[in-house]
């Protein structure tokens, strides 16, 4: 019997971790679109800048000076927009800036 509920709760497990694995996936799939659609015409496709962002002082997602602010200020620069930059709440869902904080923060890992 307890082999039994030992298999159980290890099948039950894995597909916990299949479901998480899966919706991670397009989560971070979800915040590629947005920020190609929102942001990359701005702040290019790898965060460093489009020609025309640059000319208008975009800030390099890449750059240490980014990377060392903190989850709450790269939140309130989203929502609240920041110099030219607008504001997306409204626009974007809270779940989504979220994820794009969490996109961000990947691109100083390429």
């Amino acid at each position: 019997m307890q082999h039994l509920s030992f298999r159980i709760a290890l099948v039950v497990l894995l597909a916990c971790g299949m479901i998480a694995a899966c919706s991670s996936s397009a989560i971070a799939q979800d915040a590629a679109a947005t920020y190609k659609a929102k942001c990359a015409m701005c702040h290019g496709p790898d965060g460093k800048g489009s020609a025309m962002g640059t000319k208008m002082g975009v800030r390099d997602f890449t750059s240490a000076d980014v990377q060392n602010q903190t989850d709450a200020q790269l939140t309130d620069i989203i929502a609240k927009g920041k110099g030219k930059m607008p504001a997306y709440t409204g626009k974007l869902k809270d779940t989504e800036i979220k994820d794009l904080v969490t996109y961000i923060r990947g691109m100083a890992k390429k």
